[in-house]
């Protein structure tokens, strides 16, 4: 079973969690074009880098979930997480140059477990809903928010596991 993203959940309110992630270690490639078409892209160089392509030959165990955030209309950076007590610092340097590494501090965050398939209209209205809970319960967001894939494309749309996510200013109960 593949190993997720630890965090503390601090709270609900109505289908929201609030949660507590520690420091982690991001690998991201930027994807210009179609939302949906961007995590296919990406997937390539990075699955190459935890399988070795990097300027060590360290493999990384896959970690879930797969990130995705859009910074433009066509513009995407697809994440993986590395495996939990890596350190930015022992993090070997890529060997493709789309790739880049970075280290993400401890932060809260308000999130929006759903299941389904996946498209860009789904995630993109999840996002709003979040985004509406968020700011309807008082909370101050930091950044856009982001959406987390934790199965596989084959694995049946009814069965699989998919999340908005926003960072939130911190809440005092870390």
């Amino acid at each position: 079973m593949t190993a997720q993203q630890p965090f503390r959940l601090i709270r609900k309110f109505d289908e929201v969690e609030l949660r507590h992630y520690p420091d982690y270690v991001l690998l991201q490639v930027e994807v210009e074009g179609d939302f949906m078409r961007a995590g296919n892209v990406a997937f390539g160089p990075l699955i190459s880098y935890i399988s070795g392509a990097n300027a060590t030959g360290t493999k990384f165990a896959m970690t879930a979930p797969v990130i995705q955030e859009s910074t433009a209309e066509k513009a995407h950076l697809v994440s993986f997480v590395l495996p939990e007590g890596v350190s930015v610092t022992e993090v070997p340097v890529p060997r493709n140059s789309k790739v880049s590494t970075v280290a993400v501090a401890a932060h809260d965050a308000a999130v929006l477990p759903f299941s389904g398939s996946w498209n860009a209209a789904r995630f993109e209205r999840k996002g709003a809903e979040l985004m509406t809970a968020v700011l309807t319960a008082g909370l101050q967001v930091q950044g856009n928010h982001y959406f987390a894939r934790f199965d596989p494309p084959w694995k049946p749309g009814f069965l699989k596991h998919n999340e908005a996510l926003v960072h939130v200013v911190q809440t005092g109960s870390n």
